[in-house]
């Protein structure tokens, strides 16, 4: 089991929604964030005064999946999220050591469906 965790652009959360979806990935978290990274950030001018933004708005994806859906769900938010500038988003996968399904109190694969 592993959960993927992936910062991406606001604007293209429904793409990469409907790539889950087409690779029957349809459990996921989605949180509202900020980050900076490469991407950097831009000047503002609010009141007269010159501000440096540089904390952007990001989403984070949260889905858990079984080893046999790790690639499949990456390529598809790799797909649904890639226009091949700075700030596209990072991926990361992380081992994921229990799960369990509260109604049911199924543990494991099995808890994630």
């Amino acid at each position: 089991m592993k959960l993927i965790i992936a910062y991406i652009q606001p604007e293209k959360l429904n793409d990469v929604k409907n790539e889950l979806t087409k690779k029957d990935v349809c459990k996921m978290s989605v949180t509202n964030s900020l980050g900076c990274g490469t991407q950097g950030g831009y000047h503002e001018t609010y009141r007269g005064v010159d501000m440096e933004i540089n904390l952007l708005q990001k989403v984070r994806l949260e889905i858990a999946v079984n080893e046999d859906y790790v690639d499949k769900t990456i390529k598809a938010i790799i797909k649904g999220a890639k226009t091949g500038r700075i700030g596209d988003g990072k991926i990361f996968v992380v081992n994921l050591e229990k799960c369990i399904r509260i109604r049911t109190e199924e543990t494991g694969s099995d808890a994630i469906g």
